[in-house]
């Protein structure tokens, strides 16, 4: 997963703004459990994320109808949808590119 991280982060986002307990919940759920992401990887590629304006980090204001303290929640940014319609062309062209060489079924 090394190197594809940001991508998968800001794919989970697209479906909507998430605290990082639930962007983590929403990449575990798509490929059936196969990943399991840490909040070791997680919360520093999110940091990154807003770095480079990909996505915003915003605290809770509202009173929440949860346990725990307030949380962070993060939506993507314009910029960020325009970075994840490029990693998602290139992922495509990553992976014509192995199938062929691989002798995959196009």
């Amino acid at each position: 997963m090394r190197g594809h991280l940001d991508g998968l982060v800001l794919a989970a986002l697209e479906s909507g703004p998430a605290h990082g307990w639930d962007i983590a919940r929403r990449l575990d759920q798509e490929p059936r459990g196969v990943l399991k992401l840490k909040e070791g990887s997680l919360y520093p590629a999110l940091y990154r994320l807003e770095q480079l304006g990909l996505v915003v980090g915003k605290w809770e204001t509202e009173t929440v109808k949860r346990r725990g303290p307030k949380g962070r929640v993060y939506h993507l940014t314009p910029k960020g949808k325009r970075r994840l319609a490029e990693t998602r062309a290139e992922w495509k062209l990553f992976v014509t590119v192995l199938g062929n060489l691989l002798g995959a079924p196009a």
